[in-house]
């Protein structure tokens, strides 16, 4: 306290300028990165920054203090060279622990039943499709990429926009709530290669795009296989297919039903590490 008021003492208005100057510096530069995976990335490096110096400040841990000391300048040279892709998804996985409210899809679920009906439709047409439902993530960033659309979500709406040699559709839908925001989506396709060492490793650009958005986001994918008709959905890395309307039901359902009460380290740990709620694949809560 003694400190902050020495601080104060000598504070005059040249300081006064400094600190704005620095304030509109950091303002600027979060108002470009906002609503990109750019300031997840930043929260995510920023938490472990400030949990590193909480960490090396504490007088009682010299060994922990001396070792991060020692090896840090080697190692943010060494580690962002090899471990490039993990810690992009690390760090957008802890910066998105800030968002811990969960979309509702629709208030009375009449949207999910939109959906799986017209994703049966299309799967019966072999027609291909790739939606992505939004939950706590943003995706401002990928539906400015498509075509605005701004209408509730039907089952008539998503088998138009999917229809074969139509405009809309190639990309992506984007769905928030009831309402279907874009379509013809650029999403990011999947670097972590899954899809070379599973039985998924001949499927197309939907089924690279459908798990890219789930390793960058908590979004749920829903794809509609073009040669096949196969139904799958993607979250965090993981894809289901085979799925039946029931199963797809179901599924959609526990992601988007209400969340029970938790406390905050227990949903902020549910964030960071998602195999700790993988009932959710098994359709329950």
């Amino acid at each position: 306290m003694d400190y902050i008021l020495f601080i104060f003492e000598r504070l005059d208005w040249f300081g006064v300028v400094d600190i704005l100057l620095v304030t509109a510096v950091f303002f600027i530069i979060l108002l470009l990165l906002r609503d990109t995976q750019a300031i997840v990335l930043l929260r995510g490096g920023l938490i472990l920054i400030a949990i590193l110096g909480i960490l090396t400040s504490l007088k009682v841990l010299p060994a922990f203090s001396w070792l991060v000391g020692n090896t840090l300048p080697g190692l943010l040279v060494a580690i962002p060279v090899i471990f490039a892709p993990e810690i992009r998804r690390a760090l957008e996985r802890l910066g998105h622990t800030g968002s811990l409210v969960t979309a509702n899809l629709g208030e009375n679920g009449n949207t999910i039943d939109e959906l799986a009906n017209a994703v049966t439709r299309l799967s019966d047409r072999k027609h291909g499709a790739l939606i992505v439902l939004q939950r706590s993530d943003n995706l401002q960033e990928y539906v400015q990429t498509g075509v605005p659309l701004g209408a509730i979500a039907t089952a008539e709406l998503l088998l138009q926009v999917f229809y074969p040699n139509t405009p809309l559709h190639d990309g992506a839908v984007i769905i928030q709530a009831n309402t279907a925001l874009a379509a013809s989506c650029v999403m990011p396709l999947s670097t972590s290669g899954s899809l070379i060492t599973t039985p998924e490793r001949k499927m197309g650009l939907r089924h690279r795009a459908a798990l890219g958005t789930s390793e960058v986001s908590d979004a749920v994918s829903v794809v509609v296989s073009e040669e096949t008709g196969t139904i799958s959905i993607t979250h965090r890395g993981r894809m289901i297919s085979n799925l039946t309307t029931e199963r797809l039901k179901t599924i959609l359902h526990t992601f988007f039903q209400p969340p029970k009460p938790k406390n905050f380290f227990q949903a902020t740990l549910e964030r960071i590490f998602p195999e700790l709620s993988s009932s959710r694949w098994e359709g329950r809560p």
